[in-house]
Parts: C-alpha cells; structure tokens; sequence
C-alpha cells in the first residue's frame, strides 16, 4: 500500500514564514493539507505494555498477528479464568475443626491440673525455710588453672577418684587432666571441631565423647599404647551430639542430640537399647539421679521443657514447663526428688517431682545473661550457677537468694560441676581454661 503524501508546513519548508502560510488561499490550503476525512491505512492491532521496560526487543521473536497483549494487573498475578481456586475439602475442614478442638481441650486441661496442684500445696519453699539459719559466708576462692585448650572449652567431667577431670573443645582436643597437679595425662585429637560432649565412666577406665560428627565415641584409658587406635564409635544420631553421660556402668551410654532424641547405647555391641522421643527441639542436656535404684532420667533444651522418662519403658512419665527460653542445663538434687534447670532466659528453677511442679526461680533484675551451667553442694543446700557474663552465681536453694559471686573466667561459662566428695567445683569458659574453687 502506498504511503499517504505529508503535507508541508512551516516547520518544513524554512523558506515559507508564518505570515505567509497565513496569507495563502483556503483553496490553496485544502490542495496542500490532506483532508480530515481521508481513510487512513489500515494498522495492525498494537499491543499495550505496562511500561516501555515490558516492550520486547525487536531482535527477539514478534508476536502472532491478531494478538492483543493486555497491560498486567496491578495488584498481582492473575490466576487463568479456567484454573480452579484451592478449596478444602469438608473432610478436611473438618480434621481442622476436630485439631482446634483438642488443642481447646489440652489447655482446659492443663489449666485445670495447675488449679488442682494449687489446691495441694502447703506453703512455698521460701516460706518453709524461714526458720532455716542462712547460710555462713562462703570463702570459696579460685584453686587452679588449667590451660591447654586452643579453643572454647565447651564441656568437662569429673572422675569418680574426685582427681582427674576430662574436657572437650572448638579445637576438636579432648583432654584427661590430673586437677592436683594441672598436669595433662592425654591430650587426644578427634576427627572432627566442637566436641560438644565428654564424660567418665564410673570405673574411671574410659572416657566417652563427641559434638559434630553426630557420633558419640569410647575411648579406654592407658598409658601402654596409642589409645586413639582403640577408641570406637558407640552412638550415632542424625544431628549433632549435644550430652553423653554413663549409666551407672560402664556398659550403657546415655546420649542426647540435635535430633530431637535421647538414646541409650550398648557399649560392647554399639547397639542402641533404648530410644526416647518426645521433645520438639534439640536436646542440650540429660541427667540421672545420683541414687543407684532410680529407673529415670530427665532430659531437657530448645523448647523450653524438662522431661522425666522412664528408662525400663522408654516412655516420657513428667513434663515440666516455666521457662521462657532454650533450656541449656540441668542437674538432679542430692536426694533425687528435685532437679534445678538453667536456661536463656537468665534463670534457674527448681521443680519438684513429687510436687510435679515448679517450687522456686532463683533470678535478680541485674542478671541479664543465659545460664549454661548448674550443680548442688553435696547436701543440695547451695546451688551454684554459671553464667553468660563470665561469673559463678552461689545461690541458698531453700531460701532462694543469692550468697555471693564467683569472679575469674574472662568469657563465658560453660559448663560446671561438683567434684563427686563435694569440695571444690569446677568450670570450663570459652576463655579457653577450666578452673578449680574451693
């Protein structure tokens, strides 16, 4: 189709000035102009786009002819007319309806168990110990030093012999340490950074270990040959292996992990004899009472409950909850009925089993700082604390106050610990050292 001819103007045609184009003859005008009513060329249907940016480039394909491309909606991608909206279906409306049912039910019925445990109290623990003469001034001072450890020290436990103390670290060093000396009797290397977990065994002829590798592994004690050619992996889990302990022999291991899980483990077989699920989140700490006839243990971390298991039957037989954060430590009473709990939220507690309840909170205002470290004196009088700002708090666990503060580490604490006779406690730091008090 041939172009239509443009008319000139005087943007054109410099020669021509406004006053002459105005002077010109409309006959003169109409030749020149093409009409208004002149049937311009047929165009093709144009496509609208959002903006100059959605324009395609003339390098890529063209679109079909006929197509008209509508501008985009501004409030989102729309859904094609033909595809159906999800819809629940009335069965499943109904599995939700029965889930928030049970979900109202369970907390009619915990608020209505905590109405009955208030019926059966007495008096609170403080008020009981009224009449308790307080605690004597305590000079508990710093004994030893034990430095070693290139990293963190993240866990340590004391031997039976209330002498030799084993630690684990961020450089991946497990360390045997004779406490009257500072003397390292065995500084071993395992495969893998953060060993997160150590412990004795009662004979005090192995040590257990592990952290990242997800493993939990044995090694016995000897000065005759390179022990690392007998260590062997015991437990294994799915994440990462948060606490170890022996149980009560040197035939079963105790573990827990970031998996969720706490297990026990044959250590001649390696296999598992026990599995215990029941917690929401990963598992930073397990103990058991330190009576040889008790069949429990208590396990606690990341969602903020301590858990009471029966080990004959793997089943979880108590739950306590008070907690507003990740519970990172525990240790059980002297006598076997209580247990204290350390957590993020900058406190300890105090739960009683016979009382299936929370007796005491052992927190100040000025402390700020996570609890990483619990264990009673010997008669479960005083409760020791160890904290995120570096200190060792000494608590009156009947009265419920603080007695005086511990000052040495220069990072945060870790772990602590009882020596097995009662006379000096110990804590491990990320300053790299562990310290002895007495």
């Amino acid at each position: 189709m041939s172009e239509t001819p443009k008319a000139p103007t005087p943007a054109d045609d410099p020669s021509t000035s406004p006053t002459t184009a105005a002077a010109e003859s409309p006959s003169k005008n109409a030749e020149a102009k093409p009409s208004s009513k002149l049937k311009r060329p047929e165009e093709k249907p144009s496509t609208s786009f959002a903006s100059p940016s959605d324009r395609p480039s003339t390098s890529g394909l063209q679109k079909p002819a006929g197509v008209t491309l509508s501008k985009p909606s501004t409030s989102g991608i729309r859904m094609p007319e033909n595809v159906a909206q999800p819809v629940l279906s009335d069965a499943s409306a109904r599995n939700v309806d029965t889930i928030d049912l049970l979900v109202r039910e369970a907390e009619d019925l915990k608020k209505k168990l905590d109405m009955e445990r208030q019926k059966l109290n007495d008096v609170p623990i403080q008020q009981a110990a009224e009449r308790l003469d307080s605690i004597s001034h305590l000079s508990i001072k710093q004994r030893r030093i034990l430095k070693g450890h290139a990293g963190k020290v993240l866990c340590m436990d004391w031997s039976l012999d209330k002498r030799h103390i084993v630690s684990s670290s961020q450089d991946g060093k497990v360390i045997v340490w004779d406490g009257f000396t500072t003397n390292k009797e065995h500084a071993l290397t395992m495969p893998t950074t953060w060993v997160m977990a150590c412990a004795y065994s009662p004979s005090a002829q192995m040590i257990a270990c592990g952290g990242l590798d997800n493993k939990c592994s044995v090694v016995p004690l000897s000065f005759e040959d390179d022990i690392l050619q007998k260590k062997r992996s015991v437990a294994t889990h799915t994440s990462y292996m948060s606490c170890c302990m022996f149980l009560r022999s040197d035939n079963l291991l105790l573990t827990g992990s970031g998996d969720s899980t706490c297990a026990i483990w044959d250590v001649e077989s390696g296999q598992m004899v026990q599995n215990f699920h029941g917690h929401t989140g990963d598992v930073f700490a397990i103990d058991i009472p330190k009576c040889d006839t008790g069949n429990i243990f208590i396990s606690a971390g990341a969602d903020k409950h301590a858990l009471v298991w029966d080990i004959r039957t793997g089943q979880c037989v108590q739950s306590f909850e008070g907690h507003e954060a990740d519970i990172n430590t525990l240790r059980f009473h002297p006598n076997g009925d209580a247990f204290a709990t350390g957590s993020d939220d900058a406190s300890c507690r105090l739960f009683d089993l016979r009382a299936d309840r929370q007796v005491c909170v052992y927190e100040k205002e000025s402390i700020l700082f996570p609890v990483n470290g619990v264990d009673f004196s010997v008669s479960g009088r005083i409760l020791f604390a160890g904290y995120g700002d570096h200190r060792v708090g000494v608590w009156d666990s009947l009265k419920c106050v603080r007695q005086s503060v511990l000052y040495g580490h220069e990072n945060r604490i870790s772990c602590l610990r009882t020596s097995p006779d009662g006379t000096a406690i110990c804590t491990a730091s990320w300053d790299c050292t562990i310290r002895i008090w007495a």
